[in-house]
């Protein structure tokens, strides 16, 4: 997909090159974050001026490194009666900045950051990157706000089905751009051998034994206990499963997730380590990448890294990664929630051979270098900046003719 010159997004706004500040909560970890930080970084590449706001982080180091500014602004609160000072505040920047477009990426940000934008005559984008489920009229309209923009923009065709399901209007200035991945961080080729021993060292894995990898937060709905009972059906093979992350979980939920496992006779065969600072190592290590969250995931990172890192991926076959997983090709789509469905995926991807599994991984990482990068993702977004940008000038030049 080719990106748009710097020459081609500077003709969109004249003589400037355009201003485009993205706000979400924080700048802590995660793909929202990271997506952001990379958006920013294709920006500067291609003509324009990047700037985030958030409460802050430790990713607004990545910023620096990168010359992106970066205001720290409370503008995670749902508490409206701050809203009126973060306002004022975002206002000054907006002005003091000469702001072409806002991109608001959670919903908080959008209940502050829109009405100000409106108020000045700036374009404005909005990311949908959760489920976008209203459990009330209440939760509806706060959920609502996220689509008051210019152009809306769904990281899944799921994220887009439920929003289209439940607002009227959104479609025809609605977008899917899936999330991407660094497909050079997360490339066999680009991971040392010291790496992998940094992961391995201390959790003596038997090296004739299958690795079956969860990486996941300790939380019921990604599905910890049904890939326990999956697993308790295929006994019989040799296998050793680290869920990464489940460590990190809630004391109850760690000593219930045990003590769950040892009931299906898996004493011995599985561990469950904290969160890895280093996950394309640590996939390195894995036979096969497991996702099988229990609710639909808005998009499911772990599936597209894992395929970018040649890895096969069982997923339930729903929520994002019904998008991005190939059934047969790079990895298995199970029957959501059936256990059966799941182990007979897991049996069959500890059954491949070293041909099937080299076959496997060529296709799986093209698969994503095509569709699931960054690359990818940021063009199109640039492409939606570039559109909305465009309206918003011919907007202005006709509020002008009128005047």
């Amino acid at each position: 997909m080719r990106i748009a010159s710097k020459s081609e997004i500077l003709k969109r706004v004249g003589a400037a090159a355009p201003v485009i500040v993205q706000i979400l909560p924080a700048l802590v970890s995660g793909g929202v974050e990271r997506g952001t930080v990379e958006t920013a970084v294709a920006i500067c590449k291609h003509g324009g001026r990047a700037i985030i706001i958030s409460r802050g982080g430790p990713m607004v180091r990545h910023l620096d490194r990168a010359g992106i500014k970066h205001y720290t602004v409370d503008v995670h609160t749902k508490n409206p009666l701050r809203w009126p000072k973060i306002r004022s505040q975002l206002k000054n920047i907006f002005l003091s900045e000469s702001v072409d477009l806002v991109h608001v990426r959670s919903r908080a940000p959008a209940w502050i950051a829109l009405p100000t934008a409106l108020s000045l005559g700036i374009a404005t984008v909005s990311t949908v990157h959760g489920r976008f489920i209203a459990s009330s009229s209440f939760k509806r309209h706060y959920n609502g706000k996220l689509l008051k923009t210019d152009h809306v923009i769904a990281i899944s065709n799921y994220v887009k089905n439920l929003i289209t399901s439940q607002y009227l209007g959104v479609e025809e200035r609605l977008s899917v751009v899936h999330r991407g991945v660094d497909i050079n961080l997360f490339n066999p080729k680009n991971v040392n051998q010291a790496r992998i021993v940094n992961f391995v060292d201390g959790l003596a894995i038997p090296e004739d034994l299958p690795v079956i990898m969860l990486p996941a937060r300790g939380t019921k709905w990604k599905g910890h206990h049904i890939l326990l009972e999956a697993l308790a059906k295929i006994k019989d093979v040799p296998f050793i499963c680290l869920l990464i992350g489940a460590g990190d979980g809630k004391q109850a939920f760690v000593d219930g997730l045990v003590r769950f496992g040892q009931e299906l006779g898996l004493e011995g065969r599985f561990r469950l380590l904290p969160i890895v600072d280093d996950m394309p190592a640590a996939m390195m290590v894995a036979d096969v990448v497991v996702m099988p969250s229990i609710t639909p995931e808005p998009f499911g990172r772990i599936a597209v890294e894992a395929q970018a890192m040649g890895r096969p991926i069982i997923a339930f076959d729903h929520g994002g990664a019904a998008e991005s997983v190939i059934p047969g090709k790079t990895g298995w789509l199970a029957k959501p929630g059936d256990v059966d469905s799941l182990a007979n995926a897991l049996a069959a991807a500890l059954s491949l051979g070293p041909r099937q599994r080299k076959k496997l991984a060529f296709a799986a990482r093209q698969h994503i270098k095509e569709n699931f990068s960054t690359d990818a993702m940021c063009a199109q977004t640039i492409k939606i900046y570039g559109r909305v940008l465009n309206r918003s000038i011919a907007r202005k030049k006709q509020n002008f003719k009128n005047k």
